[in-house]
């Protein structure tokens, strides 16, 4: 593939091309006198020609197979515009399915058209579809502070709920609807959800980037699936293409806070059956026109702030929409579901009045949902626990249309006389109820679990206490890039996978550093075959940035690692993968291979050292490394009981619950 020498590439691009860590690169910088020299940036953030990278990197033999498509996005980030650079990236989606295509939809610079041209090649050669995929998430991370997109589990979730909440019975032909698509999550989510023949997608949005990327990537999904895609570029609220389309499902999540909506010239328009929307309420027009594209039974689910559901502004649409049994359900997220991660977003879940006999009436009261208590502690916008978020809320929302069945802790249904009144607020959080106070009989047994794990806590550090140390007994040591030149291990570095449907392979959970700064569980699912790296049972895995560095051994079902995890697996005859994990997840060694420059910077994983011992030694170590895990395991355990008990005691105090 040829490149353009003009193209600028920093130490961060340069280390995904090879597949290492921008310490190495660094590291290859001073070693080497034959490295390309700057070209631009700055002594902290230099640059370099992207063609004397490659061929640097290919002349060295340390260019990694993932170069095909890591030298390629540069070239398209070189672009400089947003919208050059997205319509590139759709145009070479077109032509990775199309190779017979030639002139473009599109008017595109020559560079942007060669580019396009180019990257369709790769993409038959290497898979269109992954290939398309790295393309369009690099693109979203590059403009992340310009974009707005829907996660792919809060998508998977909303379209669950659209068809399971829409009555009737099924039937092939159904119609999803979703007026401001973005780059088409939601609706690709819809795809992958309905399991109908003859779906018919139809979409819009007035970006036109953005409008050729969700066509493209609806392109992809209906290769897999038997749909009629529609994708329209065009703003939804002021020049409706699908006036006169009805919707069995629409899903949406529209631009929040926008002022310039089409207030003055929208005032008469006959969508407002609930009111003309005040023009600081335009979430109020986008629920309005979902709900106008409804077919009798369809249902609507809409992300929104959660100031919609209380605005002094919005209270007389709010009524109408309970009092018409329009709005059926509210559910709140917790906040890092999307977009602002930092607010609590909520879901409307609204459904048209059914026709026909059998059908079901406007309920006489409405389904509010609290699941804040699904977000993770301890990391900034690392999204919520996805699976029992998504099992809480689905199982809530059976109980939509069956007024006696039980409701799981944090759903109520609230009679529409109390939230008819002055406010007509229907936040979930103020209606409610808090979990149930525990009883004396499960605080005993609370008590009495915390005791045995202080005891056994007790246990195991007597016998860590025994252990016996020898001051100034010399030791060698073997760094882990040493290791791998020696064949006693392998080292795979982890990639965001490609956002797409479970092929053949399946879905496997996926780990990032989020999740290991949260709980340390997977905080999502990916398919298999989109994975370039999984862990298997006994390979050791290392997180390599600074302010989550740990090492262990994976043990449980296989699993996708994301950035800056790296896997890690021994040849048994030469090591005991326990004792690697250990020595790797000494601090020490990590403060001597990491950067300290910030809390987020690397680990040079090749850098770490271990200790050069023989097997049958390294198996005694290997059983003190393991026992140290438990102990922490078990005292992260007690910590969390403890803190639990003292947090339900004070809440029972406070209440006057004290028998004296």
């Amino acid at each position: 593939m040829s490149t353009t020498g003009s193209v600028p590439v920093s130490l961060a691009e340069i280390a995904r091309i090879a597949g290492v860590g921008r310490a190495a690169v660094s590291n290859w910088r001073r070693r080497h006198d034959s490295f390309p020299t700057r070209i631009g940036g700055t002594d902290v953030s230099p640059q370099f020609s992207l063609a004397e990278v490659e061929r640097w990197l290919r002349d060295n033999g340390k260019l990694d197979v993932i170069g095909g498509r890591e030298l390629l996005w540069p070239r398209f980030e070189a672009l400089g515009s947003r919208d050059e650079s997205g319509l590139a990236v759709a145009e070479a989606a077109r032509r990775m399915r199309s190779p017979q295509a030639r002139t473009s939809p599109v008017e595109l610079t020559p560079q942007a058209e060669e580019l396009a041209v180019e990257a369709a090649k790769l993409g038959r050669e290497e898979g269109a579809r992954e290939t398309f995929e790295f393309l369009l998430q690099r693109w979203l991370e590059t403009h992340v502070r310009q974009l707005s997109t829907t996660p792919p589990p809060l998508a998977s979730l909303m379209a669950r709920i659209g068809f399971g909440v829409r009555a009737g019975d099924c039937e092939e032909g159904l119609t999803v609807l979703d007026p401001a698509c973005g780059t088409g999550h939601l609706v690709a989510a819809a795809v992958r959800e309905c399991a109908d023949p003859g779906l018919v997608v139809l979409a819009c949005e007035r970006d036109p980037a953005l409008a050729a990327l969700a066509s493209a990537r609806l392109a992809f999904v209906s290769d897999d699936h038997d749909v009629r895609a529609e994708v329209v570029t065009a703003d939804a609220l002021r020049a409706d293409p699908f006036a006169g389309a009805r919707a069995d499902v629409a899903l949406c999540n529209p631009p929040f806070n926008e002022r310039d909506w089409g207030y003055g010239e929208l005032a008469t328009d006959q969508r407002w059956t609930h009111g003309l929307p005040p023009r600081t309420e335009p979430e109020l027009a986008w629920v309005q026109h979902l709900f106008a594209h409804l077919k009798p039974g369809g249902a609507a689910v809409v992300v929104l702030p959660p100031a919609v559901a209380s605005r002094k502004a919005g209270r007389r649409i709010r009524g109408s929409l309970l009092r018409t049994g329009a709005l059926r359900a509210v559910v709140a997220l917790p906040p890092g579901s999307a977009q602002p991660h930092s607010v609590s977003l909520q879901l409307w879940i609204l459904r048209a009045a059914p026709d026909g006999p059998g059908a079901v009436p406007p309920g006489q009261d409405a389904l509010l949902i609290d699941a804040t208590r699904f977000a993770r502690t301890g990391a900034r916008e690392s999204g919520p626990h996805w699976e029992p978020l998504q099992a809480f809320v689905l199982s809530a929302l059976e109980a939509l249309d069956r007024p006696d069945a039980d409701l799981p802790d944090g759903a109520v249904r609230v009679p529409l006389i109390e939230l008819l009144d002055d406010e007509v607020d229907v936040t979930p959080g103020r209606h409610a109820p808090a979990g149930a106070e525990p009883s004396g009989r499960e605080l005993a047994a609370a008590w009495k679990e915390a005791g045995s794990l202080l005891a056994d806590l007790a246990r195991r550090a007597e016998r860590l206490a025994e252990l016996e140390f020898e001051a100034g007994r010399p030791q060698t040591t073997a760094s882990v890039g040493d290791l791998v030149k020696a064949g006693a291990l392998s080292l795979r570095a982890g990639q965001q996978p490609a956002d797409g449907a479970a092929g053949p392979g399946g879905s496997v959970p996926l780990l990032t550093v989020a999740d290991l700064l949260a709980d340390g569980t997977p905080g999502g699912l990916v398919a298999a075959a989109s994975a370039p790296v999984i862990a298997e049972e006994g390979d050791v895995v290392v997180a390599g940035v600074v302010r989550a560095f740990r090492a262990w051994v994976h043990e449980g079902p296989p699993t996708a690692l994301g950035s800056q995890l790296y896997a890690l697996r021994v040849d048994p005859a030469k090591l005991d993968a326990h004792f690697l994990a250990g020595c790797l997840r000494a601090p020490a060694n990590g403060r001597q291979a990491g950067t300290h420059a910030s809390s987020a910077s690397r680990v040079d994983i090749r850098r770490l050292q271990v200790l050069q011992l023989p097997l049958e030694e390294q198996a005694a170590y290997a059983e003190v490394f393991r026992s140290l895990r438990d102990f922490e395991a078990r005292l992260v355990d007690a910590d969390g009981r403890g803190r639990g008990l003292v947090s339900d005691v004070s809440d029972l105090l406070a209440a006057g619950g004290l028998g004296v």
